[in-house]
């Protein structure tokens, strides 16, 4: 693919961190070599297939001073999250980093060892395993902890227990209240647009280089392994509440609505360690992260962290999270957790007193200044989240999409704006003019604009795609913020090379097969193509052999309602099979064994020709 370098206005911004950051300290670099053992023999994680699903050496070129092509802040944050394999956190305590998006940890018991947020993929969570063993022995897998629902934190757990193996041990999985229903609900019902979405944030389909994906500020990428789920047999409920778990002792606190909706801390006094789940980590994270989610609300998030001050503070000696490197001394803890927590605050509070005065989300992002003792502490840097979408975010969680003005109220959809826009404009060979010459200022913000409008009403000139990809490219490079340089890149790179559609899958048959039936009913109804169901009238009773549970389903006004009852003989169609057979059956296979089917076979048919379901090629930077 073809790469331009870095114009002089990004080259010289770059080289301007350089004296207003503090590069000197090196605090960080030290606490992410601490405690190294080892790492594979073999970089490179790969499937059953013999697929690489993640190598950690592609990112080896992340040696030395930043290149003209990067921000040398998420340089010098991606150069301290590439570093792979197994640390000490204390004598006992355990994590294996750099072998996919988040950390794995391991705490050592009286008999075993207990893995916690055993990461994405099957594959990578088991060459974790591997690793922690090679260098601590074949210790047994006693327990399993989910600090939240999120599938960079349970999606590899199969990697590590079999539940088909009658053998194996009994492992307990543990999870915060509500851990399941919204894991499942994130990775299924919007689950087609997060995940193409995500293959942007997580620059999934670039190049790993100096002019390429670096990272993503939280952790480097995805890997593209098998992901599953367990239900958990632990239900953790209330702060403060404690589980010994082969003979060590956890102490929870709940932190619900924070960086997930269902996530929760806990503290080890046997280590004097304190897990921070994904609240506390060494960057500014998401309130709304870009790859689409629920708006996540800062004010709780920083009450939790104050909770966990005053909780923990005095009695831990070291605290690690789910992602990064972990923070020693009790001191030390107590300023991070306060950095993180007056982070948070201020972004709340700051946001809400200007809205307040009138101002919109996009008025207040672009002016909102962080206190100068903040800006200083590189953890509050936005590699994952950013100032500018998180104050945003937060305009959104109180406000909506609507800024109040009433022009804004009905404005014309994307393509059709940008072909008045471009007309009134005077054509796209005046909007690329005007273009460049945004370009050729540096203004690649309102170049990228004028080139959207430009795209929009005619996607097949070349001259706007490769003006388009230039601008892009030129935004990556000076993006301190990894999510939003891999936002950027991407776009370029399928204005030039096409859409590269959804490098993972999320909704994997293993997360598929958790769900509940009204979940599944969920999913299928998120599918009807409510017009062309507008004038069916459909009934039909469902019961699932397998779980004993009965429901009757209608399809009236393009709406598919369901309820829990058992048939009494009155729908014109009644189906029994198993929850696997129906899971087949919603993705349209309607002979193979296992389906016991009476009356009107015509409703199934009539039902599943209307079901309409996601694109995960859609297109982003294209109409």
């Amino acid at each position: 693919m073809r790469q331009n370098d870095p114009t002089p206005s990004i080259e010289s911004a770059n080289r301007a961190l350089l004296d207003t950051l503090p590069f000197s300290d090196t605090a960080d670099l030290d606490a992410a070599d601490r405690g190294f053992l080892g790492t594979l023999d073999d970089p490179a994680i790969r499937n059953d297939a013999g697929e690489i699903v993640w190598d950690a050496s592609s990112y080896d070129f992340l040696q030395g001073d930043a290149p003209s092509t990067v921000n040398p802040s998420l340089w010098r944050q991606s150069k301290l999250v590439a570093k792979h394999g197994l640390f000490e956190v204390v004598e006992g305590l355990y994590q294996v980093r750099g072998l996919d998006l988040s950390v794995m940890s391991f705490i050592e018991g009286d008999t075993g060892v207990i893995a916690v947020d055993p990461l994405i993929s099957a594959e990578t969570a088991k060459a974790a395993l591997a690793l922690y063993r090679k260098h601590r022995g074949e210790k047994p897998l006693v327990a399993v902890v989910f600090t939240h629902s999120h599938i960079d934190h349970f999606g590899g757990v199969l990697g590590i227990v079999d539940p088909a193996d009658p053998a194996s041990p009994k492992v307990d999985i543990v999870a915060p209240h509500g851990f399941l229903e919204h894991a499942i609900a994130e990775n299924v019902y919007a689950g087609t647009a997060m995940g193409r979405r995500a293959g942007y944030m997580y620059g999934a389909a670039l190049d790993r280089g100096p002019a390429g994906q670096v990272g993503a500020g939280l952790g480097q990428t995805t890997s593209t392994g098998t992901p599953g789920i367990l239900v958990p047999t632990i239900d953790v409920r209330d702060t403060g509440e404690t589980h010994t778990i082969d003979g060590v002792e956890f102490e929870f606190q709940m932190a619900p609505n924070t960086e997930a909706p269902a996530e929760m801390h806990f503290y080890l006094p046997r280590y004097r360690a304190l897990c921070m789940a994904e609240n506390a980590t060494h960057n500014l994270h998401n309130l709304l992260t870009l790859r689409g989610a629920l708006v996540r609300d800062p004010h709780v998030w920083s009450r939790y962290l104050s909770e966990a001050i005053q909780r923990y503070g005095d009695r831990a000696d070291v605290l690690f999270a789910s992602h990064h490197w972990p923070t020693w001394g009790t001191e030390r803890i107590v300023h991070f957790l306060g950095v993180q927590r007056d982070l948070y605050g201020y972004l709340h509070d700051q946001t809400l007193r200007q809205l307040n005065k009138g101002l919109t989300g996009a008025e207040i992002a672009e002016d909102f200044r962080m206190p100068p003792a903040l800006e200083a502490e590189w953890s509050t840097h936005g590699y994952y989240g950013s100032v500018s979408h998180n104050v945003k975010a937060i305009y959104q969680r109180y406000m909506g999409w609507f800024d109040g003005n009433p022009a804004r109220l009905w404005p014309h959809p994307p393509q059709a704006q940008a072909e008045r826009y471009v007309a009134a404009i005077g054509g796209v060979d005046r909007v690329i003019e005007l273009a460049q010459e945004a370009y050729d200022q540096g203004d690649f913000r309102w170049a990228a604009t004028l080139l959207d409008h430009a795209v929009f009403t005619d996607p097949g000139n070349a001259a706007v795609k490769t003006l388009y990809a230039d601008t892009l490219e030129q935004l990556g490079y000076g993006s301190e913020n990894g999510t939003w340089r891999n936002f950027f890149l991407s776009g370029a790179t399928e204005l030039r090379e096409g859409n590269f559609g959804t490098p993972t899958n999320t909704d994997a048959p293993a997360i598929l097969a958790q769900l509940s039936p009204e979940q599944i009913f969920d999913a299928v109804s998120i599918t009807v193509d409510g017009p062309k169901a507008w004038d069916l009238d459909l009934a039909l009773d469902i019961t699932f052999t397998d779980l004993g549970r009965s429901f009757h389903l209608t399809l009236h006004n393009g709406v598919l309602i369901y309820v829990e009852k058992d048939p009494d003989g009155t729908a014109p169609l009644s189906l029994r099979l198993s929850k696997p057979r129906f899971l087949r059956l919603a993705a349209g296979d309607t002979t193979s064994d296992g389906l016991e089917v009476e009356g009107d076979t015509g409703i199934l048919d009539r039902l599943t020709a209307v079901l309409d379901p996601g694109d995960p090629d859609f297109e982003i930077v294209l109409p």
